[in-house]
């Protein structure tokens, strides 16, 4: 027998972007049935963010001996557990998971069914023995490594995201093919961490951040000892004695082969719609992701669908944003539109690269010459000195009016600087106001104000403006 509930919101998935809804809805009274056939915390505190920042750690831990003897502190050998590191990895899944879990949610007072769902009707969907008959539903199935089609793929072993955490040695030679965030993080962790590492991207590793600043980056994995070949197309793999052969190929049609013990394949991710029966729901979808308005909302009114799964940004924190727009727009009835230029990335290699708001290149499409781009280099940062962290740029793009509307950053805590950027970029405030504000001496977050003021550099050469300083001088 079928049994049927009739809630007031149905939530698919149980990863960042689902939990932030049910736990927001059920903390007003509302009545939430959440659905999730796979591990509650989704991907990213199983198989991406979480153990990815954590293996970071043992890597940013194993390479102290350089960064020690540049400061004068010599630490000796530095001897790498990987066993250990993946330990690590796995205690901090383990000590987070207990947020996330099924029995937390339940005690929130959502109704959680460890099920497959599937929607039979436009307003059902059947999760196992049960029908959920919900005012709103909320698809947040997530995504999930992304494979491409290269030829004898399938015949070797390879790993993804979803697998590479459970190595419980270090590849001697691991082989990435992808050039972007994901690929390049754990090719920097698995070098810091006593393999050999060669990544293959088929057109520039970075690519989707400011290409001089990601030259910051590339040429400091490079420099510990990472090989990374751009332009490089992968033709084919096959599996060898001791691992694999990657056959290549460059812009200038040369082949080549690299052999290495393992494989990762990252080359991005795909939204996880199979076998949700979206048709019978009138919802439109395709290979990259559920179709969304810019409220987040499907053809189908009743249905929203959110974080990866609508092929967006694929980000946590974008999961969350999307939570909370659905929350003010199914509780509140308010408007509620995404804006993607407000949303802030980062790559966590050693050094950081991190961006918010339009790149350069999309300013001046937008505002042509009535940008400027405002630099401060971490060399005249006395933190960055004091702690011999000089490599780094920091770029603000000034809109009219000096607006802030976009950063670019490379260097130590790139991360944390582009916090502040994104509160700027989402207030709309201007240079007169990054300029303004006290910066703690000495911080690295006085970068923000170096460059803020240099947009001011002219003022001092304005000859209206000297008239006017002459001109007050008058008054005593």
């Amino acid at each position: 027998m079928t049994s049927v509930l009739k809630p007031d919101i149905c939530v698919i998935g149980a990863g960042s972007a689902g939990l932030s809804v049910a736990a927001a809805a059920a903390a007003f009274g509302v009545d939430v049935v959440l659905v999730e056939q796979a591990k509650m915390g989704g991907d990213c505190l199983n198989s991406g963010c979480v153990p990815s920042k954590a293996l970071l750690a043992s890597a940013k831990a194993a390479a102290a001996e350089a960064a020690g003897k540049k400061v004068g502190v010599d630490l000796g050998p530095v001897g790498v557990d990987f066993a250990r590191a993946n330990d690590h990895v796995h205690a901090v899944i383990a000590a987070i998971a207990p947020h996330d879990s099924e029995e937390r949610f339940e005690g929130l007072g959502v109704t959680v069914l460890k099920e497959h769902a599937r929607f039979t009707a436009p307003d059902r969907v059947l999760a196992g023995e049960t029908e959920i008959r919900a005012r709103r539903f909320v698809v947040a199935t997530g995504s999930r490594a992304a494979v491409p089609p290269i030829s004898g793929l399938d015949t070797v072993p390879y790993l993804t995201n979803e697998t590479l955490f459970d190595l419980r040695q270090a590849p001697e030679h691991l082989i990435v093919i992808g050039g972007g965030p994901i690929g390049m993080e754990m090719a920097q962790a698995h070098r810091r961490l006593g393999s050999r590492v060669t990544v293959l991207e088929a057109q520039k590793a970075l690519g989707k951040d400011d290409p001089e600043l990601a030259a910051v980056v590339i040429d400091a994995l490079r420099a510990e000892g990472v090989t990374i070949l751009e332009d490089t197309k992968v033709a084919g793999v096959e599996k060898t004695g001791s691992g694999v052969s990657v056959t290549t190929e460059t812009a200038d049609g040369g082949r080549n082969s690299v052999e290495g013990s393992h494989l990762l394949v990252a080359t991005g991710r795909t939204p996880t719609v199979d076998g949700l029966d979206l048709e019978k729901a009138g919802v439109a979808y395709d290979r990259r992701g559920i179709k969304v308005d810019r409220g987040l909302r499907t053809g189908n009114r009743r249905i929203y669908a959110i974080g990866d799964v609508t092929g967006g940004l694929q980000f946590t924190h974008v999961a969350g944003y999307h939570a909370g727009l659905v929350i003010r727009s199914i509780l509140f009835r308010l408007p509620a539109k995404e804006n993607r230029d407000l949303i802030p990335w980062v790559t966590y290699t050693s050094p950081e690269l991190g961006h918010v708001g339009l790149t350069e290149a999309e300013a001046r499409s937008r505002y042509g010459d009535r940008i400027k781009v405002l630099q401060a280099d971490y060399a005249g940062n006395d933190r960055a000195q004091a702690e011999g962290k000089t490599t780094g740029r920091l770029k603000l793009i000034a809109g009219p009016g000096g607006r802030l509307i976009g950063a670019d950053i490379v260097g130590t805590q790139a991360g944390e600087i582009v916090n502040l950027l994104s509160l700027a970029i989402s207030q709309k405030l201007t240079m007169k106001a990054l300029a303004g504000f006290v910066a703690p001496y000495p911080t690295l977050g006085e970068l923000v104000r170096r460059a803020a003021i240099s947009y001011y550099s002219e003022a001092p050469k304005n000859p209206w403006v000297r008239r006017v300083v002459q001109f007050l001088r008058f008054f005593g």
